[in-house]
C-alpha cells in the first residue's frame, strides 16, 4: 500500500488540522473485516449498522459514544482450564475485536439491540432547531400613493 506525506500541507494552511488528522488515519488504517457488518439507511435521518457477532453475549459487548465517533468492542473470558472443550472444528472466531465508526455532525446513537446473532445499533441525525432550514417573514412598509404622501 502506498503511504502519502501531507506535512507540506500543514505548513501552508490554518484550521484544517482535523481534516488532514482524518486522511492521515485513513491513509494508515488497515482494511477492518471481522466482525463483517451492514450499513444501512433506514430513512432521510435514520441509519442502523448491524454487526455478525454470533457467540457473543450482550454482557460480552461494548458500545461507546463520544463527540463524532462510535466504538463497539467485544471480547469473551478466557475458559478456565476446567471448562476447557475439545473443538473437532473450530470455525467460530469469538476473538475480540474493535469496531471504530466516524459519525457525521448531529448524528446520535438512538438504541441498541442484539437479536439472532446480529447487534443492530440505531442511529438518528437531530439537527438543532438553530441548524434547521425555516422561512423568514417579509415585512414592509404599506405602498405609497399620492394621496398618501405629504407634501411640504
Amino acid at each position: 500500500m502506498q503511504t502519502y506525506d501531507f506535512s507540506p500541507f500543514y505548513r501552508s494552511t490554518v484550521g484544517f488540522d482535523r481534516l488532514f488528522n482524518r486522511l492521515d488515519g485513513l491513509v494508515g488504517q488497515e482494511q477492518k473485516t471481522y466482525p463483517p457488518y451492514n450499513i444501512e439507511k433506514l430513512g432521510d435521518d435514520a441509519y442502523r449498522i448491524s454487526i455478525a457477532v454470533a457467540g457473543f453475549a450482550e454482557s460480552d459487548l461494548v458500545i461507546e459514544s463520544k463527540e463524532n465517533g462510535l466504538l463497539v468492542k467485544g471480547g469473551k473470558a478466557p475458559v478456565s482450564d476446567d471448562k476447557a472443550r475439545e473443538f473437532l472444528h473450530h470455525g467460530i472466531a469469538e476473538r475480540a475485536f474493535e469496531l471504530r465508526f466516524q459519525l457525521a455532525e448531529y448524528v446520535e446513537v438512538s438504541g441498541a439491540s442484539l437479536e439472532n446473532g446480529l447487534l443492530h445499533v440505531e442511529l438518528k441525525r437531530q439537527l438543532p432547531e438553530s441548524k434547521k432550514a425555516r422561512t423568514i417573514a417579509i415585512t414592509g412598509a404599506a405602498p405609497k400613493t399620492i394621496e398618501n404622501a405629504s407634501v411640504n
